[in-house]
């Protein structure tokens, strides 16, 4: 009895389709004596909607797509958290895809989740994307699409964000703060914006407090690892011993500079300070505890879909609504490492 239809089971409980179909929804025009007799009957019979007549019906198919740029990655594993409980609070599914930051797998991504008839699309999109024609491929077809965390300012595409800038402006000059002058930048790859919008506010807080800037301090990390950050600290001490503090774009870098620092028996932070970025729950597991800013991942993923949502709504209501940018808070979170 599986390839039952509503409309089979309209004709056997002499009801109209759009009775048992408001029945199963829980629609408050449906009487709950009829609910309960159509329920009833579904689960006698191991009832199953289909998917595909649903999505021909309504032309939704309560499908979304999420790509990320990296599986590993604790921040994005919070993200997630935060999409899929939005998206179970809507009933929808959700499709995850990695593109394991590489322009060329995020395009392919971009066109496997289209030919699922996807509903909307959230993504953060990876350091090597250059070219964004496989964007503007989606918002052609008039599919919301929603940035989190990374995102282009040339796409017209609602996002959810932090204040790049700024955090990064407040963790140098907690560093300033503590008597640090010689800064270092382990500074992310040249195409992100955040990666951008961090050393930007790495420059700021330098010249907001009249330290010089010295462009051979910043070494860029492309796969931003705890392996690069060990062996630019290790470059540090050897070729720069006048450095006092370390600011990384991310906190993996910033791991790697503490493991060699301890390794080399240098004081955190009397000789070296490091601050890192985006608070994985590695950071408060190290010796000594890495300060960094938090960035709210869960709250981050949930502002992503309810985005989504909205735009979904608009588009079947026929309303032409203006993209948003929501932009969340981040803490500065001071442990041992400064």
């Amino acid at each position: 009895m599986s390839n039952l239809t509503l409309k089979d089971i309209a004709k056997t409980l002499n009801l109209s389709i759009t009775t048992v179909s408001k029945a199963l929804k829980d629609y408050p025009d449906v009487s709950a004596k009829t609910k309960e007799r159509v329920r009833a009957y579904a689960e006698e019979v191991n009832f199953t909607p289909n998917a595909y007549a649903a999505f021909l019906r309504t032309q939704e198919s309560k499908i979304i797509g999420v790509i990320i740029p990296r599986l590993n990655h604790y921040f994005f594993s919070n993200v997630l958290k935060g999409i899929m409980k939005a998206a179970e609070e809507h009933s929808y599914m959700v499709i995850v895809l990695n593109s394991e930051e590489s322009y060329e797998l995020e395009q392919k991504q971009v066109d496997r989740l289209l030919r699922q008839n996807v509903d909307g699309i959230l993504m953060s999109i990876a350091d090597s994307t250059h070219d964004l024609e496989h964007i503007n491929k989606i918002t052609k077809q008039n599919i919301p699409l929603v940035f989190f965390d990374k995102y282009s300012k040339l796409s017209n595409c609602s996002s959810v964000i932090i204040n790049d800038q700024n955090a990064a402006f407040a963790a140098v000059e907690h560093l300033i703060k503590q008597g640090k002058k010689n800064i270092a930048h382990f500074r992310g790859p040249l195409l992100p914006q955040n990666s951008i919008d961090r050393f930007l506010g790495y420059r700021k807080a330098l010249d907001h407090y009249g330290i010089e800037y010295r462009k051979e301090w910043v070494f860029r990390c492309d796969d931003i690892s705890s392996d690069e950050g060990y062996a630019y600290t290790q470059s540090i001490v050897e070729e720069h011993p006048e450095i006092d503090a370390i600011f990384a774009v991310a906190d993996m870098p910033a791991i790697g500079a503490i493991k060699y620092l301890n390794e080399q028996k240098i004081e955190i932070p009397n000789q070296i300070a490091v601050m890192g970025f985006s608070n994985w729950k590695i950071a408060n597991l190290i010796t000594p505890g890495l300060s960094t800013i938090n960035q709210p991942g869960e709250l981050m993923g949930k502002k992503a879909f309810e985005l989504f949502y909205t735009e979904l709504q608009n588009i079947k209501k026929g309303v032409i609504a203006e993209k948003q940018i929501v932009e969340l808070e981040t803490d500065l979170i001071i442990r041992n490492s400064t």
